[in-house]
């Protein structure tokens, strides 16, 4: 199958550390591994973040932050610039306004600012050749099934209920901190 051009790892042309804080494309193994690993970033974060609020009590709140993350993560893999970018700035608001591991917090947002470059880039990398064509996506491990699959099934039913979802989402929590700032007297 190698020699026909398909298998189910593509080529990376950069290093990993690399692709994940400063992507680039050349290629559309590149642009589909740049979708899996924002994908990834941002369904990590989705866990973490609902663990995290569970734990200190806030399952609900944990529940509607899961599902901003992961559904953006979603977007990211279909080369949403929007969710990129509103994961990005959800994330930033959080990191600016909430106690925690501020190293943790740097590492993230470098994360899906690269996120956003990668995704922004990838959704413009249009070259008119036959190697432009993009990878077939696999479905052979549980991990494929989740990164490649199922966002290319979910994001053309849910595209729309989660821009308006992470529009108000947006709005809700940007209200919430009007309103604790004006208590704080900031």
């Amino acid at each position: 199958m190698q020699t026909l051009g398909i298998s189910n790892s593509p080529v990376e042309s950069e290093g990993r550390l690399k692709s994940l804080l400063w992507p680039s494309v050349r290629t559309s193994n590149d642009v589909d591994y740049l979708g899996a690993q924002g994908y990834w970033v941002c369904t990590i974060l989705a866990v973490l973040s609902f663990v995290t609020l569970g734990i200190i009590g806030h399952p609900i709140s944990g529940a509607f932050v899961f599902v901003f993350y992961y559904l953006g993560g979603v977007g990211v893999r279909e080369r949403s610039r929007y969710a990129a970018a509103v994961v990005l700035i959800l994330y930033v608001t959080d990191a600016l306004t909430s106690p925690g591991n501020p190293i943790l917090k740097i590492l993230f947002i470098a994360l899906l600012l690269a996120n956003l470059r990668a995704t922004w880039i990838s959704s413009r990398w249009k070259p008119e050749s036959v190697e432009a064509m993009p990878p077939p996506r696999f479905g052979e491990t549980w991990g494929d099934k989740f990164a490649d699959k199922l966002p290319m099934w979910l994001w053309p039913k849910l595209r729309i209920p989660y821009y308006v979802f992470s529009a108000g989402f947006l709005l809700v929590v940007a209200i919430g901190l009007a309103i604790l700032t004006h208590r704080r007297g900031l």
